[in-house]
């Protein structure tokens, strides 16, 4: 996950981000080969050829190391579109999302047989809520909303991307990464009382 990130908003330092990057990355690589309990941070450094010390610096363990990872990934994803000043009808990215895991098919699928899944889509559900919120306050047709009501959208409208990501991965990538994304913004504002909002309006295209 680390090498795929989007533009980070936070300086780091290049070391930093180099050793954050080849511990993440080894990690990623170890799940592919074995299950996530039977790898030992040894494993990891050995791997990534980062030395302990170095590693305890920055994490406790190898599960904080995934937790961070992921926190880093949905923290930026979620905030993709207000970072970059997207102008369009789109609450969350959830095109680059849902591309982005296709290419990661296997992690996720590494992710699955962990047993980690599960509190990956909580943290994602998480970020994503907060991002989505955001994304609302700048909407002419959500801006009029009380904030309550923009957050406890955030919410729920953070918990169905994630049940149509989980859905979509379980059922083969029915749709284009595109087009999931143009249905889950053809729900959210049809949700909204606003119906037939295409999120093709953003000038997106159709890719997986």
């Amino acid at each position: 996950m680390s090498g795929n990130f989007p533009a980070s908003p936070r300086k780091m330092d290049s070391r930093e981000r180099r050793t954050r990057d080849a511990l993440g990355d080894a990690l990623v690589e170890l799940m592919h080969q074995k299950p996530f309990p039977s790898i030992t941070v040894q494993n990891v450094l050995d791997r990534a050829g980062v030395a302990r010390s170095t590693f305890y610096t920055h994490y406790r363990d190898k599960d904080d190391l995934l937790v961070s990872d992921m926190e880093e990934f949905f923290e930026l994803m979620a905030t993709q579109l207000s970072r970059r000043r997207e102008i369009s009808k789109r609450v969350a990215p959830v095109r680059e999302l849902f591309f982005h895991v296709a290419d990661m098919r296997e992690f996720y699928a590494a992710m699955v047989a962990s047993g980690k899944i599960h509190d990956a889509m909580e943290l994602g559900r998480g970020h994503f809520a907060r991002g989505i919120e955001q994304r609302l306050a700048g909407q002419p047709r959500a801006r009029g909303m009380p904030a309550q009501r923009r957050t406890a959208a955030g919410h729920a409208l953070a918990g169905a991307l994630v049940s149509l990501l989980t859905w979509w991965m379980q059922r083969g990538m029915p749709f284009t990464a595109a087009e999931m994304d143009e249905i889950y913004h053809q729900m959210v504002w049809a949700g909204m009382g606003v119906p037939d909002v295409r999120a093709s309006a953003s000038g997106t295209g159709r890719t997986r």
